[in-house]
């Protein structure tokens, strides 16, 4: 493919243009993917309901978008409004169709969401040692591990991690599922450092992964994390995509857990030290929605941006987004969710707090 000297044009629904910049010829322009604001999206939330933190989205089949919420209002909203549920529906439309979730019974502080051949919801959080799957309507159907009880050294979610532990986990980020055989794949994740699979009972198969160290990112060694281990995914081509959040890559297996390749996302201000959200550049992924997901979508929470990868070679050919609070702006892009009009959803925390639909203006080829 050629080489991509800048990013895409972005044009906002509302009517507003920003230009970040256009593709080198014309027929990248039309190989390349361009995405709209779409403002309209969702319709507003019931009379006194707020979205706090958006914890994670996900898409099922009929393109009905699942938020996982926090229940965490901003300072000025408390015993003002009242948060929303901890899981909401969205039709395709933007419309609420369904809210559900018991926040004593649920994870703490909701984090990855998945959703299944079958329709079911899965969801891991960072703050609580268990992972949850769901019926579509919000019946409990398995748990793998138990409320509150880490795989740290004294058990608790302070505690370091053992990174060990066949039955528990510690803080894990998201979960995806084999649709070959039903296994379970846990990105575990803000206290331990590594991918622990599980059969689809919930028995654990194996892992990999351990704390790496600044020098073994920068060289490049995989199968090490710097932190957290924010994310996984299985990929059409079989082998799981895994965020290194901090050391500024998705770093890529297959299912046995064997290192394949990097795909690094560098920029030049994901670290800046004046800043409370240097987080990383690799906190979410999605794909393109051709069977050979010729593009990666990477939500980069630092730089508040999401930057367009050609999946096979690792190279950033675009990004969209920019940092502020106007419609269409990004602050803390956490989540990214694509249906199958390969539109992006993108979900906040906890300091931008909003929900966005960026609409495919041209599909992949």
């Amino acid at each position: 493919m050629a080489a991509f000297r800048s990013t895409i044009l972005v044009t906002m629904v509302i009517g507003a243009a920003v230009a970040l910049s256009a593709p080198a010829n014309a027929q990248a322009a039309r190989a390349m993917p361009q995405f709209r604001y779409d403002a309209t999206w969702p319709k507003p939330l019931p009379e006194g309901w707020v979205l706090g933190a958006v914890g994670s989205v996900c898409v099922d089949a009929n393109d009905h978008v699942f938020v996982l919420t926090r229940g965490t209002p901003a300072p000025k909203e408390r015993n003002l409004a009242t948060p929303a549920p901890a899981v909401m529906e969205f039709d395709a439309q933007g419309n609420l169709v369904h809210s559900w979730g018991d926040r004593e019974a649920m994870a703490r502080t909701a984090h990855g969401c998945f959703i299944d051949k079958d329709g079911n919801l899965w969801t891991a959080g960072n703050n609580d040692g268990m992972v949850q799957k769901y019926t579509h309507d919000g019946k409990l159907l398995m748990q793998i591990g138990k409320k509150g009880v880490m795989d740290s050294a004294d058990g608790t979610a302070t505690g370091e991690g053992l990174n060990a532990s066949r039955t528990s986990l510690h803080k894990p980020s998201q979960v995806a599922i084999d649709p070959g055989n039903g296994d379970i794949y846990v990105s575990d994740g803000y206290g331990n450092k590594r991918v622990a699979v599980f059969n689809r009972e919930g028995q654990y198969l194996r892992q990999w992964g351990r704390q790496a160290t600044q020098a073994e990112t920068d060289a490049g060694l995989g199968g090490v994390f710097l932190g957290p281990v924010h994310c996984v995914h299985i990929g059409n081509d079989g082998l799981v995509y895994v965020c290194d959040r901090l050391g500024d890559r998705i770093e890529v297996f297959d299912k046995m857990g064997a290192f394949q390749r990097n795909i690094v996302v560098k920029t030049k201000t994901a670290h800046r030290t004046n800043s409370e959200n240097a987080v990383g550049t690799a906190g979410a992924i999605g794909f393109s929605t051709d069977p050979a997901q010729t593009f990666m979508y990477v939500a980069n929470g630092s730089d508040n941006v999401v930057h367009i990868v050609e999946r096979e070679t690792g190279k950033v050919v675009s990004q969209f987004g920019r940092t502020g609070n106007q419609p269409g702006d990004l602050t803390d892009p956490h989540s990214i969710a694509v249906n199958s009009k390969g539109d992006i959803i993108i979900g906040e925390v906890p300091y931008g707090g909003k929900l966005q639909m960026w609409r495919a203006a041209a599909k992949a080829p």
